[in-house]
């Protein structure tokens, strides 16, 4: 196997577009809604052309999955083709799957969920299913977008093409599944690294660090600052701890200084020596 090339990142890229494969035929295709990026595509050209989804999607993707080579690299870009080739080969193996339900919405939040699930997982171990990812994680880069969000854009603009065979009912329902999509893309690419980054300005920097070190094994970092009102330098204590470990930092702050200062933000992704 190429080097860097890692077999559970393989494995894990093709589940996901089993999963994203098995969804878009049970019940996208059966109920009748669109998709978005690539796919949505696809579906509009086997609704106009009669052209099998997974072997167009594939075809129309080798222009944006070269681009994807030189910005990628050889290890991204074979876990793109790997995706790519996987989706082809799963939406053909699933196209005997077929579930008409009488809830149009129950149907929208399913396809949402195998879609954006599946997706997730792909994307979380590296790989794509279509060019339109590439797009995805080049706004990610250069403008910080989430992945979620840049799919998001880009499948309102397939949305509207697919009006072409989408009454308007339809169309609604799909943006439903769109949107559940998106979401769980975002949290199955990042809800595992979920964590909160504290800051807390205090007249106690030592005490609440020695407890933070001692009773809850993390680390602390001080940094510098300096009060705007009363010009008096201040430490000011930086760490991140995970979600499940907020109500007992809050203890050891207010045990050690009822009046300090914390605020707690989101930290979507952690990484580095030390922290699990």
């Amino acid at each position: 196997m190429v080097k860097n090339i890692k077999l559970v990142n393989v494995m894990a890229i093709m589940i996901g577009s089993a999963i994203m494969g098995f969804g878009i035929n049970y019940f996208n295709i059966a109920n009748g809604l669109a998709e978005g990026g690539i796919m949505g595509v696809s579906l509009i050209l086997n609704y106009l052309l009669g052209w099998n989804p997974g072997v167009s999607s594939f075809l129309i993707n080798i222009p944006l999955l070269l681009i994807g080579w030189k910005v990628m690299g050889r290890t991204s870009f074979i876990y793109a083709i790997i995706g790519a080739v996987s989706l082809s080969v799963f939406l053909y193996a699933f196209e005997f799957a077929s579930k008409k339900l009488d809830d149009p919405l129950l149907a929208s939040l399913y396809a949402g969920a195998f879609v954006g699930i599946g997706l997730g997982i792909v994307f979380r171990y590296g790989g794509m299913t279509d060019g339109m990812d590439v797009v995805a994680l080049l706004c990610r880069q250069y403008w910080g977008w989430s992945l979620g969000k840049t799919l998001f854009l880009t499948d309102m603009i397939i949305i509207v093409l697919s009006l072409i065979y989408l009454d308007l009912q339809r169309a609604m329902y799909t943006l439903i599944a769109i949107t559940v999509g998106a979401r769980l893309i975002d949290f199955v690419q990042e809800g595992s690294y979920s964590a909160k980054a504290v800051t807390i300005i205090s007249n106690e920097p030592d005490k609440i660090a020695a407890a933070v070190l001692q009773q809850m094994k993390r680390g602390v970092t001080f940094l510098s600052g300096k009060g705007a009102y009363t010009r008096e330098p201040k430490e000011i204590l930086y760490c991140v701890i995970s979600r499940n470990e907020t109500g007992k930092l809050k203890n050891i702050v207010k045990e050690a200084d009822p009046d300090a200062f914390v605020i707690f933000s989101d930290a979507h992704e952690v990484v580095g020596k030390g922290w699990s």
